[in-house]
């Protein structure tokens, strides 16, 4: 009896591995297609591009390989995406952080929290949406977009339904917005230090 509970708690490695070849590919061509100049000049990163195969695949062909694909793309969505965001997070040095300065750190704080609490305002008292995917958007809108919604799901524990509206919502406005911040550029006469 415990061993059935346990085979159950743990699923095999072979339920898992379509999923995971699935979500293995989408992030290959998305990183291949990241490449390409026509792409890169339109401000499209992997991470956008493998969001936009995901939905566009989600929508077409993914219904019959569903019962196939779901254990592995869940995996990889709840565990895999998480650790890869602790991994990236890694990656920020205690030397990166001290030449940020408080400053810089009191700045970071102040536009993440202001970011997240305006969403959750608009989003709540103006537009009427529901808790969960207000969190989610402004999750994704203060913290680093599409990646964050999806982290923040397991502790929303959101439907699926309203992790789609979240995610889409994010790539929408943040796509929209690589093109249109460097025309505002001038208009707010921002100024960054050159390069040495």
């Amino acid at each position: 009896m415990a061993e059935i509970s346990f085979q159950k708690a743990y699923p095999p490695v072979q339920l898992w591995l379509p999923g995971l070849l699935l979500t293995a590919l989408i992030a290959s061509a998305a990183a291949l297609l990241a490449q390409q100049p026509w792409l890169t000049g339109l401000g499209l990163g992997s991470l956008t591009l493998a969001i936009m195969l995901g939905i566009i695949i989600g929508n077409s062909v993914y219904s019959p390989l569903a019962s196939h694909c779901d254990a592995g793309v869940g995996f990889a969505k709840q565990k895999l995406l998480r650790l890869g965001i602790i991994l990236f997070g890694f990656r920020i040095t205690l030397q990166q952080i001290t030449d940020v300065g408080a400053s810089g750190i009191v700045i970071d704080v102040l536009t993440l929290t202001s970011t997240f609490f305006i969403t959750c305002l608009l989003g709540m008292r103006l537009l009427k949406l529901d808790r969960e995917t207000v969190w989610l958007i402004g999750a994704g809108s203060s913290i680093c977009g599409a990646a964050a919604v999806l982290a923040t799901e397991p502790v929303v524990k959101a439907a699926p339904s309203k992790v789609a509206v979240a995610v889409a919502t994010v790539v929408l406005f943040g796509t929209l917005a690589i093109f249109i911040y460097p025309l505002l550029w001038p208009l707010v006469h921002l100024r960054f230090p050159r390069s040495a």
